[in-house]
């Protein structure tokens, strides 16, 4: 006979590889290049690829940011590298932001507030 009590068992969160939504705003320089040649956005898609970082999607924007991009990055130590790299170049400025799936992030949570027991 086995006994449930006292034991813990906590839900088990899948090893995700990081994921970053990184905003970015060109600067003059920035857009007198990207309008010279627009295949530029792939030259830096491959950039950002060769420093160990995947691009998923990326969309132009309309406002106050210029492109979205959502990568995969090993950890924030990479992504920092990219976005510094980037932002060095004069060209662009960016924020980046970590993204957590909602699933995940509900996980975490577990019980709610107020809650005495772990997530499950």
């Amino acid at each position: 006979m086995s006994s449930d009590r006292g034991s813990t068992q906590r839900r088990e969160v899948p090893c995700r590889i990081p994921t970053f939504v990184m905003l970015s705003t060109l600067g003059p320089d920035g857009h007198a290049r990207l309008r010279e040649s627009p295949d530029r956005l792939r030259e830096v898609n491959a950039d950002v690829e060769a420093m160990g970082v995947k691009v998923l999607q990326q969309y132009a924007l309309l406002g106050q940011y210029d492109f979205l991009n959502i990568l995969e990055a090993p950890d924030e130590l990479t992504m920092a590298k990219v976005a510094t790299t980037l932002a060095s170049r004069g060209t662009l400025r960016t924020l980046t932001l970590t993204a957590i799936e909602v699933e995940d992030f509900i996980g975490v949570l577990g019980g709610g507030v107020g809650s005495t027991s772990p997530p499950d």
